[in-house]
């Protein structure tokens, strides 16, 4: 018995057209719903990333506060050494300098 194609495409084409279309309305929720769990997702990464640099920003803050302070008692001490450097003690070491053997 030879298959009448003239008869069976239709239903061929029909058939394919409601698995398409029930694929269609059943995928489509889904996919909107994992569309929106992505956009979610990358917000909350986005929101993540400008924490770090909201860290990072503060971790930069505090050194530069303690390399400020670090620079204070920089000052501090060499303004401490130098005042206590007196011409006569700077005298006294030259005196010393001439007295040691030619050797050194």
């Amino acid at each position: 018995m030879p298959i009448d194609w003239e008869a069976v495409a239709p239903m061929i084409v029909a058939v394919v057209g409601f698995i398409t279309l029930g694929g269609v309305l059943v995928l489509r929720p889904i996919a909107k719903k994992a569309g929106d769990l992505m956009e979610a997702l990358a917000r909350d990464k986005q929101g993540g990333l400008q924490n770090d640099v909201g860290q990072l920003r503060d971790v930069l803050e505090t050194m530069n506060a303690r390399l400020t302070l670090m620079e204070e008692r920089l000052d501090f001490t060499e303004r401490l050494v130098s005042g206590q450097q007196k011409p006569d003690a700077l005298m006294a070491g030259e005196t010393k300098k001439e007295q040691l053997p030619s050797g050194s």
